[in-house]
């Protein structure tokens, strides 16, 4: 816990920016009846008790906190290669010039260095390892976690409601990355190791 903490009262430093990653399942969900559409002076009318399901995903969601900035992406699985897919992305495609990525996540048995060497080969792998600093967050402490709050949000904003197909909740999911990087704020983490110390001294060994 006290690791974590001290990684989220680090200074910003663009070189080596601080970012959380968390996932959730969600369930493909279409309407087994088309609801009546909008009109003029009339809303949509009343969703059918029904529905048809689709097989289920992940949502993968990462984020800077310091920074204002989202990326989310919905998969049909979540195994060793996918996350280590999303790491290759996020290395090269939205950090290409960071020293070092300082990760934060929970401690999923996908998510470790291991992933990397099952998708890519050694040499790639290892590049990619290295440009990495992994912080896990500890078992039940996923609160912890910066990006469990941002799908929080994203599942009040985005995904209360049913969409049928993977295609169709991946333009959701960029129309709400789009928006919520324009208009979301940077993250002020209050929580410190010293509030720690006090508010959850029962976690603490006694000495």
């Amino acid at each position: 816990m006290e690791d974590v903490l001290e990684v989220y009262h680090r200074p910003y430093d663009e070189l080596r920016p601080v970012i959380c990653m968390d996932e959730k399942p969600y369930q493909l969900l279409a309407d087994a009846r088309e609801p009546i559409g909008m009109g003029p002076g009339r809303p949509v009318r009343r969703q059918d008790g029904e529905y048809v399901r689709h097989g289920t995903c992940t949502v993968f969601v990462w984020t800077e906190p310091l920074a204002s900035w989202r990326r989310a992406e919905a998969l049909e699985r979540r195994t060793r290669v996918d996350w280590a897919a999303q790491v290759r992305e996020l290395l090269t495609a939205d950090y290409p010039d960071a020293e070092k990525v300082v990760l934060v996540m929970d401690n999923l048995n996908t998510h470790n260095i291991a992933s990397l060497y099952e998708a890519f080969p050694p040499a790639e792998a290892l590049a990619l390892a290295r440009r990495l600093e992994i912080h896990h967050t500890p078992k039940h402490g996923s609160w912890l976690n910066i990006a469990e709050i941002e799908l929080s949000s994203l599942s009040r904003q985005c995904l209360s409601r049913r969409i049928g197909d993977l295609a169709a909740l991946n333009s959701e999911l960029r129309s709400w990355q789009v928006w919520s990087n324009a208009c979301g704020g940077a993250v002020d983490w209050q929580f410190t190791t010293d509030d720690a110390r006090v508010r959850l001294r029962h976690l603490y060994p006694v000495i």
